[in-house]
């Protein structure tokens, strides 16, 4: 029997990335360092699965500083990240709100200092961090319609922050883990495209244990402007874009244009017929899963358990020949 309710959250999010949309759940954690500024931050909402007043929480013997304790919700017992500490905030009115989230197929809650609002917003409203010094944060969202005077907010990266934090959960690929082996024809790649750094150097690791060439790039708009250049240079050899590309694999949330879009374009191209995509996101869970396969996509794995990528690849690449 299908689950109503999960059915009608599929179609919401299926509505939300036809038209290149996505709703962020908006923060603040608190005075910026130096400053008595209040930031705003953001996060997916289809990463969040609850919002709730700050439990009791019990602390850990030998938790990192950033782990505040574990707290018991409904029966599991869920680690807390001190979101402040990490990011260098000073929560003047106290942490009083928790966000449990799903990510990359764990459970954590994020303690902050309180929640706004929900906006919905298009992917072009996201723009790229990266190199503006702030490690931690993936994009920067503009979050009003007046470009010049728009409110901004910083999309944290979770990946690293995760990784920071739990370092043994969340590592490459492990000097004894064995990578299945697939090929792909002689002089073709892997079109690669994610926003996070980590994720990317994750990513690297796993095709590089493949033995696989690969072309990595840090948005869906600049994997879609490569491999519409690869298909050009390709068309200039008399040869076909699968002489160049042997599949596409994709993050989900990324600024300007996200995989979702991504896909969709590659799928409805006459030039990419046949191009397998895989979707590699952390965003875990049977709703997210499911939505997943609306876009079209080849296959999807869940981020970031290295063994896994590979046999998804090496799947793909089978069915294909």
């Amino acid at each position: 029997m299908r689950n109503t309710s999960a059915m009608r959250e599929i179609d919401e999010r299926t509505n939300l990335t036809a038209n290149s949309m996505f709703e962020l759940l908006l923060f603040r954690l608190g005075e910026a360092n130096g400053s008595q500024k209040r930031e705003i931050f953001g996060i997916n909402v289809f990463k969040v699965r609850e919002i709730m007043v700050m439990p009791e929480i019990t602390a850990m013997v030998n938790a990192p500083p950033s782990v505040m304790g574990v707290a018991n919700i409904r029966g599991q017992m869920i680690p807390v990240v001190n979101l402040p500490l990490i990011t260098g905030c000073n929560p003047t009115k106290g942490l009083g709100i928790l966000l449990v989230t799903e990510f990359a197929r764990t459970t954590q809650a994020f303690a902050v200092e309180e929640v706004n609002e929900i906006v919905r917003l298009e992917w072009k409203q996201v723009l790229s961090a990266e190199g503006t010094g702030g490690g931690l944060v993936t994009s920067i969202a503009r979050l009003d319609e007046n470009a010049e005077t728009t409110r901004l907010a910083q999309v944290l990266d979770v990946e690293q922050i995760l990784r920071d934090v739990f370092p043994d959960q969340h590592r490459a690929v492990k000097e004894d883990t064995v990578m299945p082996q697939a090929t792909i024809p002689p002089g073709s790649v892997v079109l690669a495209a994610d926003d996070s750094a980590v994720a990317r150097m994750m990513i690297e690791q796993g095709l590089k244990a493949m033995n696989i060439n690969f072309v990595m790039t840090k948005s869906g708009k600049e994997a879609w402007e490569r491999l519409q250049a690869m298909h050009s240079e390709a068309t200039q050899l008399g040869k076909s874009i699968k002489d160049k590309v042997a599949l596409v694999l994709t993050d989900l949330e990324m600024p300007e244009m996200d995989g979702f879009t991504l896909t969709r374009n590659i799928k409805q191209d006459p030039r990419f017929a046949g191009l397998p995509v895989i979707i590699h996101s952390s965003l875990t869970g049977t709703t997210n899963e499911s939505h997943v396969k609306s876009v079209g996509a080849d296959a999807y794995v869940a981020k970031f358990v290295a063994e896994e990528l590979g046999e998804t690849i090496k799947q793909v690449l089978t069915r294909i020949k």
